[in-house]
């Protein structure tokens, strides 16, 4: 048989490129949604998923109560006022981290930051005395990313994100009583919106560009947001702890706290379009030779009659290519987009190499949570395993073994197929220091 070696320890830097959920029927990279994540989905719509997918996703709003959802502690396990605490004057936070908005316009950073003292001077920390004197004259404070940087909430968004099958991104709002952050604007990708503290009321109006590009954002149509806006709302409503609301992108909103202050989080969806499509056909339509031509000698382009033959050439030349484009091709370019945007669960490096040195055959693995994947066959006896991040080449007598870790249907080291003891366990150890697998 072929033996691991130290060569099979490098790996290609090529993006991992698909972005599925089920497990299909060759098991390829799908990891099933568990019972978790359909708990994520939930716990933000009281709806099922199929009439929320019919009705809501991408078409309208949606209300959900918190007496209707399923958690009786609303969104507090998630993130607290204490936990913005925690944050804004113990963890070190920089920016992007974290924006300021007063009456519609942001603050400029440099009025909340600044070094952190001896040995953290770096000059973006956060400064806790500057954001409660903002804070106490009515800003708002926008805690960003927090699915890379508060616990329970990188949790959430990998699971929400399961059960959506779509990267999100999630952000903090705390608005002192009385105070609005932002004007009336649209934002270019869906939100679902839950209320942690305090009440704020939210009014809604129909799109002014249905269906925005991250292109296309509402700065552009400020005229148009505004007139809307003047009119009566589609939904005008006050959201008390514990409440959810689902917004289309494109959908205008604004909000004000009410006799508190308020704390929501915001949980982006970051899905694509069908324009990102046309940008990936478009990319590879450089591989045509008549889309690369240049246009004739002297070609005035500003004259509609000289570029008219142009146009209709190329025309035809774009629908001939486009014809036969490979959806293969353009699956793997949208994978390398999907996957790279949604990380999967954290890993603890020290804990992982501590596996590494005590591995044996009774040890058990398991698959990294959330981990996209896909094998194909690499030839010359190779097979490649597809990650969000690269690709990492092993001997084809790996492929049974392989399957097995990854798809859940063996977790003991020693009961691995198609290799001896010595290839089990350099196999493993291999996966286990791409974080492919974590010790079970």
């Amino acid at each position: 048989m072929t033996h691991l070696d130290a060569s099979d320890r490098s790996s290609s830097a090529r993006l991992a490129p698909r972005h599925d959920l089920e497990p299909s029927p060759g098991g390829d990279g799908r990891p099933a949604v568990p019972p978790a994540a359909a708990e994520a989905l939930a716990r933000c719509i009281t709806v099922e998923p199929a009439k929320f997918a019919a009705d809501h996703w991408g078409r309208s709003p949606l209300l959900s109560r918190a007496a209707e959802l399923p958690n009786p502690r609303g969104f507090t396990d998630l993130f607290s006022p204490a936990d913005a605490d925690e944050l804004l004057s113990r963890r070190g936070l920089r920016t992007p981290f974290l924006r300021l908005a007063k009456d519609g316009e942001l603050v400029p950073a440099a009025r909340y930051t600044g070094g952190g003292g001896a040995g953290a001077e770096i000059g973006d920390q956060v400064l806790d005395e500057k954001v409660l004197q903002l804070y106490a004259d009515g800003a708002t404070l926008v805690l960003q990313g927090l699915h890379r940087t508060w616990p329970a909430l990188v949790d959430f968004a990998r699971e929400l994100g399961l059960a959506l099958a779509q990267p999100v991104q999630v952000n903090a709002y705390l608005t002192p009583a009385g105070s609005q952050g932002f004007a009336t604007h649209y934002d270019t990708h869906d939100v679902f919106v839950l209320q942690v503290d305090g009440r704020k009321h939210w009014r809604i109006h129909p799109p002014v560009l249905p269906d925005p590009l991250e292109r296309q954002p509402w700065g552009g149509r400020a005229d148009e947001v505004a007139a809307t806006a003047d009119g009566p709302p589609a939904l005008d409503v006050v959201l008390a702890p514990g409440d959810a609301l689902y917004l289309p992108r494109g959908w205008l909103h604004s909000a004000q706290a009410q006799e508190s202050s308020s704390l929501h989080l915001t949980v982006g969806i970051r899905a694509l379009t069908r324009y990102a499509l046309v940008e990936e056909l478009l990319a590879l339509a450089a591989e045509d030779p008549r889309l690369r031509a240049g246009l004739p000698f002297g070609t005035d382009v500003a004259d509609p009659d000289a570029l008219e033959p142009e146009l209709t050439e190329t025309v035809e030349a774009l629908r001939d290519w486009l014809l036969r484009a490979d959806p293969a091709v353009v699956a793997a370019r949208l994978r390398g987009r999907a996957w790279s945007a949604a990380r999967p669960a954290p890993i603890r490096p020290l804990a992982q190499a501590a596996a590494l040195a005590g591995l044996d055959a009774d040890s058990r693995v398991a698959v990294r949570g959330g981990l996209r994947w896909q094998l194909d066959p690499s030839g010359d006896g190779r097979i490649a395993l597809r990650l969000f991040d690269r690709t990492i080449t092993l001997p084809d007598t790996c492929e049974p073994a392989l399957r097995a870790l990854l798809t859940g249907e063996v977790t003991r080291v020693g009961d691995l197929p198609g290799l001896d003891d010595a290839d089990r366990l350099v196999l493993a150890r291999r996966l286990l220091k791409e974080a492919v697998l974590t010790p079970a």
